[in-house]
C-alpha cells in the first residue's frame, strides 16, 4: 500500500511539473509558410479573400496584410506582416522589451 501511494505521488507530481513547464515557455508560432498552404486553397500561390475567410480569418483584418491591395496575400506580403508583428511584441523596434523597474522600499 506505501509502494502504491509513493508511486502515485511521484507521478502526480511529474505531471503537475511538466505542466508548469508548457505553461512557462513561450507559444512558438507555425512558420508562415505553414501557415500559407493551409490557407491557400487551390494552392494557386495566393490567398484570396474567399480563401482567407474560408480559412476561418475576419474579413477586415485582410487588406492589412495585402501590402499591395491587389486582392490577393502572396507569401511575402504574410511573411512581411509576421515580423512586423513580432517587431510589435518585442517592443516595435526588434528588440526585447525593457523590464519592469524594480520595486521601491519604503
Amino acid at each position: 500500500m506505501r509502494r502504491t501511494l509513493i508511486v502515485a505521488l511521484a507521478s502526480l507530481t511529474t505531471l503537475v511539473a511538466g505542466v508548469a513547464m508548457a505553461q512557462d515557455a513561450p507559444r512558438q508560432m507555425p512558420a508562415p509558410e505553414d501557415i500559407f498552404k493551409r490557407w491557400d486553397a487551390n494552392a494557386d500561390g495566393a490567398v484570396d479573400k474567399a480563401e482567407w475567410t474560408g480559412a476561418g480569418r475576419p474579413e477586415d483584418r485582410f487588406a492589412m496584410i495585402d501590402a499591395n491591395s491587389d486582392g490577393k496575400i502572396t507569401l511575402d506580403e504574410l511573411k512581411a506582416a509576421f515580423e512586423k508583428m513580432r517587431a510589435r511584441r518585442a517592443g516595435g523596434d526588434g528588440a526585447p522589451p525593457p523590464p519592469p523597474p524594480a520595486p521601491q522600499g519604503n
